[in-house]
């Protein structure tokens, strides 16, 4: 925790001064024209993969980078996409997974998640059984990529969006040990 308390005091003494216009326009306008949804990996940080600014990302993380489609009922994910899009506005949903995803390792490998069974339902998402027939996680990677953008367009406001032609989805792999960005074909 030190570290953590440490690293508060670094940012107020030197990168919070440096910024300080960037952050008092902040305090009054928020107006992201992206939706980046991402993994929770903490090796996959969107601000420093995209290398934006505060402000800039409007930013879901979640196991496994994933987006379950639309349902009724209280859903902490759903809210955000309906908020970034009707309210905020966003051009833009980047889905980004990536190399070494411990969730789509986990399913390609047919893992027993009976100890941790809130992962087993959640990972239902990707669309994929357990013990996928993928051969290589990679290639989960990316299935679970395009599975997302999919459920992304069964969200009202997404698919309103989408119907007038005022959002674009993109699917992207982030490669850890190389930092390069697969950009997938382009949703549909």
């Amino acid at each position: 925790m030190r570290d953590l308390v440490e690293g508060v005091e670094r940012f107020q003494r030197d990168v919070f001064p440096a910024k300080a216009d960037l952050f008092a326009r902040l305090a009054t306008t928020h107006r992201p024209q992206t939706l980046f949804i991402g993994c929770s990996d903490a090796r996959v940080v969107p601000e420093l993969i995209t290398q934006r600014e505060p402000g800039e990302l409007f930013v879901i993380r979640t196991a496994g980078n994933l987006v379950p489609a639309h349902a009724p009922g209280p859903d902490g994910v759903a809210a955000s996409i309906e908020y970034a899009v009707a309210v905020l506005g966003v051009r833009d949903i980047v889905v980004c997974g990536h190399s070494a995803c411990g969730a789509m390792t986990a399913l390609a490998g047919g893992d027993d998640f009976s100890a941790v069974p809130a992962v087993g339902r959640w990972l239902r998402h990707t669309g994929a059984p357990a013990g996928s027939t993928a051969d290589r996680v990679d290639t989960l990677i990316r299935d679970n990529v395009t599975a997302q953008l999919a459920n992304l367009a069964t969200h009202p406001p997404v698919a309103h969006a989408l119907a007038a032609g005022a959002l674009t989805l993109h699917g992207w792999v982030y490669d850890i040990p190389t930092g390069t960005v697969e950009r997938l074909a382009p949703a549909a």
